[in-house]
Formats: C-alpha cells, structure tokens, sequence
C-alpha cells in the first residue's frame, strides 16, 4: 500500500533533491570535458607509429580500466592528503571530475582507437607524405571520420558516466546519491527518495542513450547506400 505521508515528505523537501541534481550535472560535465580531452590524447597516441607513446597510452588504459573507481577516489581524495601532510587536498567537486574522467577517459580511448583503426591506413601514410605531421593528419583527416563511427558507443560509455558520479557519495560529495541516501536514511522514507533519484537518473540517461541509437541508425543506414 502506498504511503502518501513519506511522498508528502519527499516533496517538502524536494529542493535538496533537485539541488544534488544539479550538482551531478556539474559533475558530469566536468568529467565529460576532461575525459575527451584525454581519449583524444591517448586514443591518438595509441595508434602511434612510436612505441614509446603506445606504451604510454596502454599503461594509462590498463590503469584505470583495472582497478575500481570507488578505490581511486579513496586515493585521490584521503590518501594524497596523508601522503602529502595535507598540503594536496582537493575539492570534493575537482575530485569527482578527475576521478571520474580519469576513469571514463581511459574506456572512451578504447572507442577512440578502434575508431582511428577503422579508418584505412593508406590515409594517413598519404597525408604524412603530402607533408601533414602527425598531429594535423589525426585532426584534419583521420579523427572527422573516425567520430561518425564512434559516436554510438562514445554515448555508451557518456551514460555511463553519469550514472558512475554516484560514486561520488563515498566521499561525502552533495551528488544526487548522497543526498537520497543521507534522507532516507535520516527520515526512513527509503522508497520515495531512491524512486525519485532513479527518475533522475533516467532523465539524464535516456535522451543521451536515444541520441545514440538515432545515430547508429543513421550510419547504418549511410553504410547501406
């Protein structure tokens, strides 16, 4: 039977819902921004002709797809504090958007090479022979292409961002999830609170998984022509 007097409460105090709402967007964002900003760096570096830097990208992949996010903000957020006598000592906000772009940024280089090798090779070796350097053949030629087939799984990996900033509650991060589990535990209106934070959740979620399908649709239907 359904409680009317706990939804009653939830809606008295729906604004630190809708706040910790907001705050998960900024957090999504950030991350968002920084993990292109690396996917791009080591997806490109990991289709270099220079083993050095392949070597480079692969060690950060394998890094962060390897170990938990929950343990790398542990790390990041009360280990470089005690390691460094607290003279590190991050935001909780730039913690959760190094932590989870770090983490995102690693999955989504993946997507980003297997992008840059489904382009043929001869296109690059005829833009590094028309005198492109490495970098301009990767921006200029090679990446433009490559986006349109990885944008469907690039929106994969983008809900699941969104839905990984919940880990920021470990460090007590005024998210969305950590204000649904601080209120219900308080108020012992699990059900209304945990409901309304999936509805969120969804709201995020769905259009951006949507965009994603529209999209592989669309290339499938280019492919076919």
């Amino acid at each position: 039977m359904i409680d009317l007097s706990s939804w009653t409460a939830y809606f008295q105090h729906f604004g630190q819902f809708f706040n910790g709402f907001l705050f998960t967007i900024a957090i999504a964002l950030g991350s968002f921004t920084l993990a292109m900003l690396l996917d791009i760096l080591f997806g490109t570096l990991s289709t270099s002709k220079h083993g050095s830097l392949r070597i480079l990208s692969r060690i950060f992949v394998e890094f962060y797809q390897n170990t938990p996010l929950l343990v790398q903000f542990v790390i990041v957020f009360y280990g470089l504090p005690l390691i460094s006598n607290h003279t590190i000592m991050i935001p909780i906000y730039w913690t959760a958007v190094l932590c989870v772009g770090l983490y995102h940024g690693a999955y989504i280089a993946e997507v980003i090479r297997s992008g840059i090798q489904s382009i043929p090779r001869g296109q690059l070796e005829a833009a590094l022979s028309q005198g492109f350097t490495y970098a301009n053949a990767m921006r200029l030629i090679i990446l433009p292409q490559a986006f349109r087939i990885i944008l469907p799984p690039l929106t994969n990996q983008v809900v699941n961002l969104i839905k990984n900033t919940s880990t920021v509650a470990i460090i007590s991060g005024v998210d969305l999830m950590f204000v649904t589990k601080s209120w219900s535990a308080l108020n012992g209106n699990y059900i209304p609170a945990f409901l309304g934070a999936a509805f969120f959740y969804f709201a995020l979620c769905f259009p951006v998984a949507q965009f994603g399908r529209k999209m592989e649709q669309a290339n499938k239907k280019a492919y076919s022509l």
